[in-house]
């Protein structure tokens, strides 16, 4: 069959049911595949920062590998910021660009560029196809690889010519994923953690990616141990109302040194190092913890700091291994878990108070309003969360148990949420709600288009407090409440401030405004009526500088 015959086959064959991109002339011969075969649907969007978004958001939840088409040099360099994301949260994605046509790249055509060289420091892998008869083995390569531990984003490029050609191209079978295996060492390591007066356990986001939120809440229970979730974790590794689960670690190596300062064993699950957000001179880990680490990438044990014990293997049986090796060796286990669950309860009271005690403002306190945000939320929904700082109060307030209730990247690419909560919405039947920060929301503006296209009912809540209030605590912290001067500059979004309802408007999404607690939650609590989507601003205070006279700048 031709080469475009071959793609489209392949596509299906790999459970691709819907293309997500922004097309150019490149891709013509793709549009056109699609249109005379019925293919897969084609999700456009606006930007390629949206694109990729999308698809981040439809692979975590639909647990699929879908297909991602961008456009020559320039829809690969918009769309870097999604990839980025996509490959620090490992979710799996195949890339198709769009490549100028090969007879004609000697002359430097305007739409042509390395598109390998320019992806590849933020995939998992890049290649440009050279022969027609090669695309079949290298998009089967491309699958096999964004799905195979760790998982991520695969870059295809591919020459216009080629898709257009008329060899006969053989289309090859495709191979099984191999069968997870448990790690070697459970012997070792359950003999430590039986050992252990006071261990912890660290839910890193392979749990939750690798589906094994229900083995690991079982260890966790066996020993009577501290659950930390990772710094920023990026999706749901333990039931949130769960007695065990503790506050998540603080993303500066300090503060996850004083945090573990006081267990004498620590075990890390499927978390890709740590990745702290501010320096700190200090090591992560308390010199007297033993530590033992399990992932299933061989290159994570001891990559950031040494450990004891490593053990690689997939975290499912891995984890009930462990949990069978230590039935019976771990008696004190009951009461060492009420211990710690009467201190995490308590905690978890205190910020609940704190919330509702900032009730009745206005603007709303951001931690009312997350507050009132978070128990409005129906039973089942999914919350995807790109809140910088209303987004922490939200992990000390939200409590989901159900896997794949909470979406976030540890990316740092602004602008992932609109576009990934479309995404989530396209693989899943449950209720869909975005929680963004202004700032964020700002960055990927485009996606609202799609959610309007396609009538995807998401309920994008966007916290508005017009600064990059994240970067003021920041400063205060850094030079004392920034007296300095007095001033933030470059941190504020005013003169003016962004009309959110009017911009959802002019890409065509309904609007409204929350300005109290009730009428948020009021609309939070109905979003499984939604028929479409639905922008909600929601003014919240900013920051405020610490008492004290200013000082002059010297």
């Amino acid at each position: 069959m031709r080469p475009i015959e071959a793609f489209t086959e392949i596509c299906r064959d790999e459970g691709v049911d819907r293309i997500f991109g922004n097309p150019g002339t490149t891709e013509l011969p793709l549009l056109e595949a699609v249109a005379d075969t019925g293919g897969p649907p084609y999700i456009l969007g606006l930007h390629e920062g949206a694109v990729v978004a999308m698809a981040d958001g439809y692979a975590r939840a639909s647990r699929t590998c879908p297909l991602v088409n961008l456009h020559v040099a320039a829809g690969v360099a918009n769309g870097l910021i999604g990839m980025l994301n996509a490959a620090r949260s490992g979710t799996p994605m195949v890339i198709t660009a769009g490549q100028q046509d090969r007879r004609h790249r000697r002359q430097d055509p305007m739409l042509s560029g390395d598109l390998v060289g320019m992806a590849s420091t933020v995939v998992k892998e890049a290649t440009e196809v050279e022969h027609a008869a090669d695309l079949p083995q290298v998009l089967r390569r491309a699958f096999a690889a964004a799905r195979r531990t760790p998982t991520g984003p695969v870059l295809v490029s591919i020459p216009m010519d080629l898709l257009d050609s008329a060899t006969d191209v053989p289309v090859p079978e495709r191979t099984p994923a191999p069968i997870p295996t448990a790690a070697g060492g459970i012997a070792a390591a359950a003999a430590i953690l039986a050992a252990a007066t006071a261990p912890a356990l660290i839910a890193g986001d392979g749990i939750g990616r690798e589906d094994a939120v229900g083995e690991f809440t079982a260890l966790a229970e066996s020993l009577g141990a501290t659950v930390y979730p990772q710094p920023m974790y990026d999706r749901l590794n333990i039931p949130g109302t769960h007695p065990l689960c503790a506050p998540m670690l603080p993303p500066v190596a300090a503060g996850i040194a004083e945090r573990l300062d006081g267990h004498d064993v620590v075990l890390i699950v499927g978390a890709r190092a740590f990745r702290p957000h501010h320096y700190s001179p200090a090591d992560p880990i308390p010199k007297t913890t033993r530590v033992i680490q399990l992932d299933a990438d061989p290159a994570e044990p001891g990559r950031n700091f040494p450990v004891e014990l490593a053990l690689t293997g997939a975290l499912r049986p891995s984890l009930r291994a462990l949990v069978s090796a230590l039935d019976g060796r771990v008696p004190g286990a009951r009461e060492r878990a009420a211990t710690v669950a009467a201190a995490i309860t308590a905690d978890r009271a205190r910020l609940h108070r704190e919330a509702e005690a900032a009730s009745g403002r206005t603007p709303m306190d951001p931690r009312a309003a997350v507050h009132a945000f978070a128990t409005a939320l129906p039973a089942d929904a999914v919350i995807v969360e790109e809140a910088i700082t209303a987004g922490i109060h939200l992990r000390g307030l939200h409590r989901q148990d159900r896997p794949g209730s909470y979406v976030h990247t540890v990316g740092g690419g602004l602008g992932w949420g609109i576009g990934a909560a479309i995404g989530t919405k396209m693989g899943t039947d449950r209720p869909v709600a975005a929680l963004l920060g202004d700032g964020c929301a700002a960055f990927g503006l485009q996606g609202l288009w799609s959610a309007a296209h396609h009538r995807v009912p998401v309920l994008f809540t966007v916290m508005a407090n017009n600064e990059y209030r994240t970067l003021k605590d920041t400063l205060d912290r850094r030079d004392g409440p920034a007296r300095r001067t007095g001033r933030y500059p470059g941190l504020d979004l005013t003169e003016p401030a962004i009309d959110w309802q009017a911009a959802g408007r002019a890409f065509g999404v309904a609007t409204a405004r929350a300005d109290d607690e009730t009428t948020l939650a009021d609309t939070v609590a109905s979003l499984g009526d939604l028929d479409g989507p639905l922008l909600l601003e929601v003014p919240v205070a900013g920051h405020r500088p610490p008492d004290g006279p200013l000082e002059r700048p010297r």
